[in-house]
Protein backbone atom coordinates (compact mmCIF):
# COMPACT_ATOMS: atom_id res chain seq x y z
CA UNK A 1 0.00 0.00 0.00
CA UNK A 2 1.56 3.08 -0.82
CA UNK A 3 1.20 6.25 1.42
CA UNK A 4 0.74 9.94 0.18
CA UNK A 5 2.25 13.04 2.25
CA UNK A 6 -0.79 15.49 2.82
CA UNK A 7 -0.49 18.90 2.67
CA UNK A 8 -1.91 20.53 5.54
CA UNK A 9 -0.99 24.32 4.74
CA UNK A 10 1.59 26.52 6.82
CA UNK A 11 1.07 24.31 10.03
CA UNK A 12 1.36 27.54 12.12
CA UNK A 13 -1.44 30.86 12.15
CA UNK A 14 -0.62 33.65 9.29
CA UNK A 15 0.95 36.43 11.57
CA UNK A 16 2.86 39.56 11.43
CA UNK A 17 3.87 42.72 13.59
CA UNK A 18 0.86 41.27 15.49
CA UNK A 19 -2.13 41.05 13.12
CA UNK A 20 -3.72 37.45 12.12
CA UNK A 21 -5.02 36.34 9.26
CA UNK A 22 -6.89 38.77 7.70
CA UNK A 23 -6.24 41.71 9.94
CA UNK A 24 -3.12 41.67 8.00
CA UNK A 25 -4.80 43.09 5.00
CA UNK A 26 -6.89 45.72 7.27
CA UNK A 27 -3.74 46.59 8.21
CA UNK A 28 -2.61 47.60 4.98
CA UNK A 29 -5.85 49.04 3.92
CA UNK A 30 -5.26 51.35 7.44
CA UNK A 31 -1.78 52.61 6.66
CA UNK A 32 -2.67 53.21 2.76
CA UNK A 33 -5.73 54.82 3.34
CA UNK A 34 -4.10 57.39 6.16
CA UNK A 35 -1.38 58.39 4.05
CA UNK A 36 -3.95 59.12 1.12
CA UNK A 37 -6.09 60.78 2.92
CA UNK A 38 -3.55 62.66 4.73
CA UNK A 39 -1.63 63.35 1.58
CA UNK A 40 -4.66 64.66 -0.05
CA UNK A 41 -5.31 67.33 2.79
CA UNK A 42 -2.34 68.51 2.62
CA UNK A 43 -2.20 69.23 -1.25
CA UNK A 44 -5.76 70.81 -0.60
CA UNK A 45 -5.20 72.59 2.71
CA UNK A 46 -2.25 73.00 4.56
CA UNK A 47 0.66 70.35 4.87
CA UNK A 48 0.99 70.86 8.55
CA UNK A 49 -2.83 69.86 9.19
CA UNK A 50 -2.46 66.49 6.64
CA UNK A 51 0.40 65.98 8.19
CA UNK A 52 -1.22 65.79 11.64
CA UNK A 53 -4.66 64.18 9.97
CA UNK A 54 -2.23 61.40 8.15
CA UNK A 55 -1.09 60.61 11.96
CA UNK A 56 -4.40 60.69 13.81
CA UNK A 57 -5.95 58.64 10.89
CA UNK A 58 -3.60 55.60 10.35
CA UNK A 59 -3.38 55.73 14.48
CA UNK A 60 -7.10 55.38 14.48
CA UNK A 61 -7.94 52.85 11.56
CA UNK A 62 -5.11 50.85 12.98
CA UNK A 63 -6.61 51.16 16.51
CA UNK A 64 -9.84 49.74 14.87
CA UNK A 65 -8.21 46.83 12.93
CA UNK A 66 -6.82 45.55 16.71
CA UNK A 67 -9.90 46.33 18.25
CA UNK A 68 -11.65 43.92 15.80
CA UNK A 69 -8.91 41.66 15.70
CA UNK A 70 -9.74 40.99 19.72
CA UNK A 71 -13.63 40.74 19.01
CA UNK A 72 -12.29 37.33 16.77
CA UNK A 73 -11.67 36.64 12.82
CA UNK A 74 -15.55 36.06 12.49
CA UNK A 75 -18.14 38.43 13.15
CA UNK A 76 -20.51 36.50 15.58
CA UNK A 77 -23.66 37.06 17.64
CA UNK A 78 -22.70 36.12 21.31
CA UNK A 79 -26.62 34.48 22.55
CA UNK A 80 -26.65 35.23 26.12
CA UNK A 81 -29.51 32.97 26.29
CA UNK A 82 -30.83 28.93 25.51
CA UNK A 83 -31.13 28.32 21.89
CA UNK A 84 -33.47 25.14 21.00
CA UNK A 85 -33.19 24.57 17.15
CA UNK A 86 -35.94 22.55 16.40
CA UNK A 87 -35.77 18.96 14.84
CA UNK A 88 -36.48 18.91 11.41
CA UNK A 89 -34.78 15.57 10.00
CA UNK A 90 -37.55 13.07 9.50
CA UNK A 91 -36.58 9.81 9.77
CA UNK A 92 -38.72 6.52 8.59
CA UNK A 93 -37.91 3.16 10.42
CA UNK A 94 -40.55 1.05 8.96
CA UNK A 95 -40.20 -0.03 5.53
CA UNK A 96 -42.35 2.08 2.87
CA UNK A 97 -44.99 -0.27 0.59
CA UNK A 98 -44.37 -0.38 -3.12
CA UNK A 99 -47.17 0.92 -5.60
Amino acid sequence: MKRYPIYKGLQKPLSFKGLKGKFIAWGVISLVSGLLIGGLLSTLINIYLGGVACIILTAGFLAFTLFRQKAGLHSKSRERSLVIYPNRLKIRYEKEQDL
